[in-house]
Order: structure tokens, then sequence, then C-alpha cells
């Protein structure tokens, strides 16, 4: 079944209060995405961010970032007022402010959090109405959630600091430490089961709307966690990691299109041979979690599964890294026999080895065709169209393109009259329909256009430069943005190109 959809972040979402979440706004874009005969809204990961304010380094690979949680909801439970949220200059609505959303979210959260008396002793009663269900969020997603709680609270205590920079009794956990902790700091931890049940409530009724208008949800997990993260802490035996808990290696990828000294990631590196001796249960764990968010996901730099590229921990570039072997086709081989077929799309963009291209067709994923790598003068690109197959996903960017305007721009000089007389256009007004057009008309069994490239937006609205942190994951949609005539035209395209399933 031929199907389209649209990338857009959750972040990126018009909103009251500075940044996208899961308000009318949300639902009114799913309406905008049915009236499209769209089939897909592919978002960026749900975590809660860390460094950079990227989506990629997120505190926990299970927790939902609370900057998301829509504060109507708290206000009608009146919880906190709607004086209170007007408070704040979120400025620009056209960027989120992350400096802004830092203090005002988690102030906001808090007093509601304080003035529903979850925290108080027995609080949890109050809940009235919701406690059942409370009940039900804590039995299944205690497996993370209790990590999470008592390492976001200890970071708290701790001036946010990264873990590797606590006191030693915490960056190790030592038992009698941590049961001290707890008991003295039961309010604090119980504040961060009461962000993570409003996200996953909201999120989920979000969800559930798209589901019943024929839209399925796209996400998105990194291949690695962050080293200052909850999975890093409360599980270091799953990583390359020394008795102090310290990193030895760290990830990254080699210079390449985006980056002459490759991009030094900083994550920590999994150890293999762990994860194959438990079965890969945590990563199992992982998927399984990933599927009651999302009805398809796309797994991050999928080569990395083939051979990984790592670099000595304490480089300053990623020049100096080599590549070694991962778990292969043995991992994806235990995910299906735990959790059986599922959707997932691989990222296979960049070099691909020969051992890269066996393991993905072996798993059978759809990967992806990228349309801004296909406009080489000297033709013959994989990423043309006329190289697909049925089984991948073609993108006219993604998250870590310029958008496609942007991209037209910058192109130099043969490459561009290559890609003018491919799409048939003669000025750059005309580029981004034409590449929608093209991608829409691939033989791909999904096309999925960034939102940026379908209102025809330049470099301004790009979403993020790799390699480069304090200007990225801002950009947000205008609230007008998705009208009627915008999806009427969409949705003849859809109906053109065999992508209309309802």
């Amino acid at each position: 079944m031929r199907k389209s959809g649209i990338l857009l972040s959750v972040s990126s979402l018009p909103s009251q209060y500075g940044i996208g979440c899961f308000s009318k706004e949300a639902y009114a874009f799913v309406d905008f995405l049915e009236e499209s005969g769209m089939s897909l809204w592919q978002i960026l990961p749900l975590g809660p961010t860390g460094h950079g304010d990227s989506p990629y380094q997120s505190f926990s690979t299970f927790a939902g970032n609370p900057y998301y949680i829509d504060l109507t909801e708290l206000i009608l439970r009146g919880w906190i007022t709607g004086n209170e949220c007007r408070e704040y200059d979120y400025g620009n609505p056209e960027y989120v402010e992350y400096d802004i959303i830092v203090k005002s979210r988690e102030r906001l959260l808090r007093e509601a959090y304080y003035n529903s008396g979850f925290g108080e002793k027995n609080g949890e009663t109050e809940f009235a109405d919701l406690y059942p269900e409370y009940t039900a969020f804590k039995k299944n997603n205690e497996f993370w959630l209790k990590d999470y709680a008592l390492y976001m609270a200890i970071k708290r205590k701790n001036q946010r600091l990264p873990w590797t920079d606590w006191d030693v009794k915490y960056k190790l956990r030592d038992p009698k430490a941590m049961e001290e902790f707890v008991k003295n700091e039961q309010t604090e931890i119980l504040y961060y089961y009461f962000e993570q049940f409003f996200f996953l409530r909201q999120w989920t009724a979000l969800k559930s709307y798209a589901n019943s208008k024929g839209i399925e949800i796209v996400g998105d997990i990194p291949i690695y966690v962050a080293g200052d993260g909850a999975d890093t802490w409360a599980h270091p035996e799953l990583f390359q990691l020394d008795d102090k808990c310290d990193p030895i290696a760290v990830a990254g990828c080699p210079p390449d299109y985006f980056s002459k000294t490759g991009q030094l990631w900083g994550n920590p590196l999994y150890d293999w041979d762990y994860h194959k001796k438990t079965g890969y249960e945590w990563w199992i764990l992982r998927m399984k979690h990933s599927f009651t968010l999302y009805d398809v996901l796309r797994i991050d730099h999928f080569r990395g599964f083939d051979e990984f590229y790592s670099i000595p921990a304490g480089s300053e570039n990623a020049v100096n890294g080599k590549w070694v072997q991962g778990p292969g086709y043995d991992l994806f081989k235990a995910i299906k026999k735990a959790l059986g077929n599922k959707k997932i799309i691989a990222e296979d963009l960049g070099f691909m080895t020969p051992s890269v291209l066996k393991l993905v067709k072996q798993t059978g994923y759809p990967g992806m065709k990228v349309l801004q790598f296909a406009f080489d003068h000297t033709g013959g690109s994989p990423y043309l169209p006329y190289n697909h197959t049925d089984n991948c996903v073609v993108y006219t960017g993604t998250h870590d393109n310029d958008t496609t305007v942007g991209w037209y721009e910058s192109l130099r000089r043969r490459d561009r009259s290559f890609a003018k007389k491919y799409l048939n256009v003669k000025s750059k007004s005309k580029v981004p329909d034409a590449m929608m057009k093209i991608a829409l008309a691939s033989v791909a069994d999904m096309a999925i256009i960034p939102m940026q490239d379908v209102l025809k937006l330049g470099s301004e609205a790009r979403m993020n430069i790799p390699s480069t942190v304090g200007n990225n994951w801002k950009w947000r949609m205008k609230a007008d943005a998705c009208n009627v005539e915008l999806a009427e035209y969409l949705r003849d395209l859809n109906h053109v190109y065999g992508r209309l399933v309802r």
C-alpha cells in the first residue's frame, strides 16, 4: 500500500506557551493530515532533551519530554492558572526559546504537582479519577521509571551536573546512599512520576486520535543513549565503561558529507558481548516500549549495528576513530523472535559497505532514499527515483538536511543545472513542489516530506546542522500554515500519485 506523510517534530507545532506540545494545535495538525490524504506523521524522538536541546541526546530512552505536556489539562484541574502560564514572555513564536522553556515549564509543572497534593504523604489518592490509571502506569513502566526518577532527583540536587561528576556514592550507586536518598527525597522523586504520567497520558490520547483518523505515527529512536542519562547511570554494565564508570570509547561517525572532521557524538558505546549473553534483553525492552508509543519505528544510524565507529574517549574530533564489528543480524533475530514482525525503517544513509547492505536485506526493513543526495551532475546516484525500489521510504530531506530551498541555493553550478533538468524547472521557486512531486511519484511504498518543504521555506527553517550546538531544534510552524487550500492541494497530489489511502 502506497502511503505518504509529513515529518514534523512535536516541538515545531504552534502553541500558546512557547513550544509545540500535545495541545489542541496537535489535534488540528492530525486533522490537517487527514484532510491532506496523508497516512503518516513522522516525529523526532520524544525523550527529555539534554545537551544542546537535542532530542538525540536524551536523559532517558524510555521517558518522555515534559515540555510536551499540554498545560491546559492542568489549568482545568485547578492546579495552575492561565494567568500563571501567561506570566512568561515566550519570545518569537516561530522559534523555541529553550532558555525560557527550561525555566517556565518546570516551574509550572512543579506548581501543578504541589497543588495536586500528589507529592505529599499518601497524596497519590488525591488523583481520585486518575488513580487507577496512575496505578497501571506505574506497574507497566516500573522497569525504567524508578531509575529515571531517582536519577533526575539526584541530578537536580547536584546542580544538574552530569552523573559522572557526582559524589562517588551517587555516581556508583552505593546501596546505602541510594536507600537514604529515596527515604529523604520521596517528594522530589515523585515529581518525576507525576510529569511522566501526564506525558504518557496525553501522548497516548493524541496517538489514539491520530490512529482513529487513519494516521500512523512514525517514531524515531537513536541507536545510542546519552552519556549523561539514566540508562547509562543505572545500567553501566551495558556499555563500554571502566571500573569508575568513565567511558573507554565513544560514538560518532567519520569525516563525510556533513563534516570534514567527522561527528563526535560522545555517546557511550555498547558492550555487545554482554548484550548477547543476556539475549539482548535490554534492547528487546527498549523496542517493546517504543512500539507502545509509535506505530512505525525509524532506527537512526542503522549502520552502527553492522559496524560501529569507535572513538577513543577524550578525543577532540572523530578523525582517529575506527570501525568495530557490531551485533549484526543476531540482534534483530532476537527482537523478531520476542516481538514478532514490527514496522521498522532502517536509516541506511551514508557510505554503505556490502555487509551493511546485506544486513538491511536480511532484516527486510525498508531503507531511506533522500532526494537531496541524488543530484550529482555525474548521474547514476542510488537516490535518484529511477533507482528506487518499492521497499524503501523516500524523503526530500531529513532533519539533518537543509530545507529544499536552502539546499538548492547552495548547490554547485553543475549539480544545480542537472537538478533543474531532472526536475524540469526553470526557476528556484518551482523546486520544492517539483521535489515533492517526484518523491510522491516514486515507486517507494512510503514518501515523507518535511513540513518546511511543504511550506517552501528557506534555510531559516532548518532544524539541525550536524556537529553544531546552540542554534538547532528551534524552528516552529506558523499558526496559520495548515490551511484548507494547502490540504486540498496535497490531497490532489496524493490522488494523482496513488497515495490516497482513504
